[in-house]
């Protein structure tokens, strides 16, 4: 039998994060070990705000080694860094801002936005920018992160794959440009489902009763392993985990942790 995804649900918030600390410190300990450094890639939603509660609790104290961090953005939308749509200026505002400035500090990978009237040429920029960091000692077919941090849509899209979309076909690019996004705004780029699912981590972060429904699609009917998501549980196997709260798989069978 397959190796399954871990889906873990706490009672509250807080739990919640306080049990992504923890996961989050552990993948950074495997990736300082294997490299020396620790690779993530961050989507946008709700995810940067639980973030900033894991990681910047003083329960964290100065476990997070900032500087060996090079974060990347698993999709974003070619849009201005400072415009209200950008993933990376969400994660600026709700995570970076608050790191403390004595502190040193993460490398941060954001798109360049002289590119921003071409989205393939955005795509293709991005998608250089990760061959300079991953491939620049050895000729790699994909790129290995250490930890893929990433939401779930109430479609179960993640990054900027949509259901149904051609790109969640494409095999051979590590970034891909979309120009007909089912959500707001239409142009963007995201990592490519290979690249996701060759991370050594992934983590997808879905609270609250509104996810009730998707979450039970992906993980309790026929229809879960051909959603976007679903595709990443399915070829993730045992490396992915679920971080949700008990509304958010109230009802739901599949089986449920509540510690790591």
């Amino acid at each position: 039998m397959a190796k399954q995804p871990t889906l873990y649900s706490f009672p509250d918030a807080s739990a919640l994060a306080a049990s992504l600390r923890q996961y989050v410190l552990q993948s950074q300990a495997d990736g300082l070990r294997r490299h020396g450094a620790f690779k993530v890639a961050v989507s946008g939603g709700s995810l940067p705000n639980t973030l900033a509660k894991a990681l910047l609790d003083p329960a964290a104290g100065d476990q997070v080694r900032w500087d060996r961090w090079e974060i990347f953005f698993a999709d974003e939308r070619a849009v201005p860094l400072d415009h209200p749509d950008s993933n990376y200026g969400l994660l600026k505002k709700e995570l970076l801002d608050k790191i403390p400035a004595d502190t040193p500090q993460p490398k941060v990978h954001p798109i360049d936005v002289d590119q921003l009237e071409d989205v393939q040429e955005l795509a293709d920029d991005y998608e250089q920018e990760l061959v300079r960091s991953f491939a620049a000692k050895d000729s790699v077919r994909l790129p290995i992160f250490d930890l893929m941090l990433l939401g779930c849509g109430p479609d179960g899209h993640t990054c900027s794959l949509f259901p149904h979309h051609p790109l969640l076909r494409e095999t051979d690019a590590w970034v891909a440009a979309i120009s007909d996004s089912p959500k707001p705004p239409p142009q963007r780029i995201t990592l490519t489902l290979p690249v996701v699912t060759h991370a050594l981590r992934i983590a997808f972060v879905a609270s609250g009763a509104s996810k009730k429904d998707i979450l039970r699609a992906i993980f309790d009917s026929d229809e879960g392993p051909a959603l976007p998501s679903g595709l990443v549980n399915v070829q993730g196997g045992d490396r992915v985990s679920w971080f949700t709260d008990d509304a958010a798989v109230e009802g739901i069978s599949y089986p449920k942790q509540s510690s790591l």
